[in-house]
């Protein structure tokens, strides 16, 4: 069944290795089992004896050792129950430690990459294939082997109480998998629409400023609603089915039920069976059908976990793997880029085309260009967030994109067009929320960066805490603060993409000594901006249109051919 597509032919990644990890626990939980299905034959045993010796004997010390033995038996039985759900919870916490750090790192990537979709899916999608696959349904697949146990102990109390019990699980079983086909496509339909509504919706909440000013919130509503429309009215035709699934799986199990009870009676009447076995039939039977109906139970769970475990494995397979890889030691800042090409994926032109440029360690670039001219793509692509299509980024020699980022980070600065902080302490944004770096880090990069005076004056000064995406504090600020974080332990190389955006000429005029400060220390820094006074320390200008160079050389000589815009060449450096 396409539920349980996940236990083979699956590609080799962390979760199908988590998946065999479970191998062992699985196996004991399936040892608990057996123990606790042997001993729950105890109570049609017990039945038995009742009517079989207990009432024709009068025996009231029978009857109470019989009941004290059973009671013991269905105590060590729970307790058998409790240590396989322990041990299932136990596994599902080992897949979860073993999965859910690399799953995060794929939602990033994906984020990175333009994915669509709701961000925080991925992890809910975890919870949910974690939750099913080690609770009450999955636990029923357990006590499925034993199915044909009961019915062998059926057939030899009576073929004909054996048959019955062995159609009612043909059916039963036969109509969880006609619901299965019946239900496939609206639940698939509800599911992928009530995504797409969460993604709109997280969309919508991160630009929620916009969308009140300038009254789109109806509009947006609309939008929307038709998403949840889709999602709401596919899942109530999946629940109609679904419940009129249920009623005839319940009307056939209780059909079962009377019949096992007719057929037992019938045989007592003519002397086939003991009077003691009719209530151990309609035991044994209801036991033998149990897994059978907690499965079926559960079947929309099961799809659930199902379509969430191939979320995963999509989200897992386009991931961008990590390669192991020798540290590196700080680099220079020697900067090169080589035969640059970059296009997102479905875009039908390029955004960057044939981009060559080298910078040497310490030397400063501005980038300048009109709007839509490939800049903050330029800048992406530098810091190896996103990977060129053709060509090679290297800083001393080393492919960005190749190196492990953890490591990189310790060299590098960014600061994005838009700045994002995220929810903790001013101190924590700029030390990276990285429990290794010292106060003193913190402190000279919010003075390299010319925001530790403003800090001070603020109600908890470095502690003080700027809430859900950086929202305390004004646009000026959190450009400032994410300036410093830029420059936390002086980076060999920086990206600044308009820095100066939000600032007021206070806030400039920090910028501008940042910069100076940048230069002194021998980083490696591009700076993009659509003000070219920021650009006085710069050594070298790199103009962008179109995707493509238009120029780039020396400061002075870039800025003086952009005064003759028919003069559309190249300026080599040093000439």
């Amino acid at each position: 069944m396409k539920i349980f597509s996940f236990l083979y032919n699956q590609p080799d990644n962390v979760l199908t290795h988590a998946l065999n990890e479970g191998r062992r626990p699985f196996a004991w939980a399936a040892a608990f089992s057996f123990f606790s299905n042997l001993l729950y034959l105890a109570l049609p045993l017990y039945t038995y004896q009742i009517y079989g010796r207990v009432l024709i004997s009068q025996s009231v010390p029978t009857l109470v050792v019989l009941t004290l033995v059973t009671m013991f038996v269905f105590v060590v039985s729970s307790a058998i129950d409790s240590v396989r759900a322990e041990i299932l919870i136990n596994y599902g916490v080992l897949l979860d430690q073993r999965v859910s750090g690399r799953v995060f790192n794929a939602m990033f990537d994906d984020s990175v990459r333009g994915g669509s979709g709701a961000r925080s899916q991925a992890m809910r999608d975890l919870d949910t294939f974690r939750q099913s696959l080690t609770g009450i349904a999955a636990a029923a697949f357990f006590d499925v082997p034993w199915i044909p146990v009961f019915l062998i102990v059926l057939y030899i109390i009576d073929p004909m109480v054996g048959i019955v019990t062995t159609v009612g699980a043909i059916a039963l079983f036969g109509l969880a998998l006609w619901q299965e086909r019946v239900i496939r496509g609206s639940s698939r339909e509800a599911s992928d629409a009530g995504l797409k509504s969460y993604a709109f919706t997280e969309t919508a909440m991160r630009n929620a400023e916009v969308v009140r000013a300038m009254g789109m919130l109806p509009t947006l509503g609309n939008a929307w609603a038709k998403h949840r429309q889709v999602t709401i009215e596919r899942g109530a035709v999946t629940s109609e089915k679904s419940n009129n699934f249920t009623n005839a799986i319940k009307a056939v199990r209780m059909a079962i039920q009377v019949l096992i009870i007719a057929v037992g009676a019938y045989l007592i009447v003519k002397g086939k069976i003991h009077q003691g076995l009719l209530f151990a039939n309609m035991i044994l039977a209801s036991r033998a059908l149990q897994p059978i109906e907690k499965i079926v139970g559960s079947w929309e769970p099961l799809n659930a976990m199902a379509r969430a475990h191939g979320r995963l494995m999509t989200l897992l397979a386009q991931a961008e793997p990590t390669p192991p890889a020798t540290a590196l030691p700080r680099p220079r800042g020697r900067l090169t880029a080589e035969n640059i090409n970059y296009a997102p994926p479905g875009a039908t032109r390029l955004l960057l085309n044939n981009i060559n440029f080298a910078l040497e360690a310490g030397e400063m670039m501005g980038v300048i260009g009109p709007s839509g001219a490939g800049k903050s793509t330029l800048a992406r692509v530098l810091m190896g967030i996103w990977r060129p299509n053709n060509g090679v980024v290297r800083l001393d020699g080393a492919d960005v994109f190749g190196w492990d980022r953890k490591d990189l980070g310790q060299y590098v600065g960014y600061l994005p067009q838009d700045t994002e902080l995220f929810a903790g302490s001013i101190r924590n944004n700029i030390a990276r929320f990285r429990d290794d770096v010292t106060d003193e880090a913190v402190i000279r990069a919010a003075q390299l960066a010319g925001v530790h005076d403003l800090i001070l004056k603020m109600p908890r000064g470095y502690e003080t805490d700027v809430g859900e995406g950086g929202l305390t504090l004004s646009a000026g600020q959190r450009q400032r603060v994410g300036l410093a974080r830029a420059m936390l332990n002086d980076p060999a190389f920086i990206v600044l993409d308009e820095p100066n955006a939000s600032l007021d000429a206070e806030g400039e005029e920090a910028l501008m000594k940042a910069l100076d400060s940048m230069k002194a220390n021998g980083a490696t820094v591009v700076i993009i901006s659509h003000k070219p006074s920021i650009f006085r320390a710069a050594d070298k200008m790199l103009v962008l249109r179109e995707g493509r160079i238009e120029l780039f050389g020396p400061r002075d000589q870039v800025m003086a051919r952009l005064m003759k815009p028919t003069e559309v060449r190249v300026v080599e450096a040093g000439r």
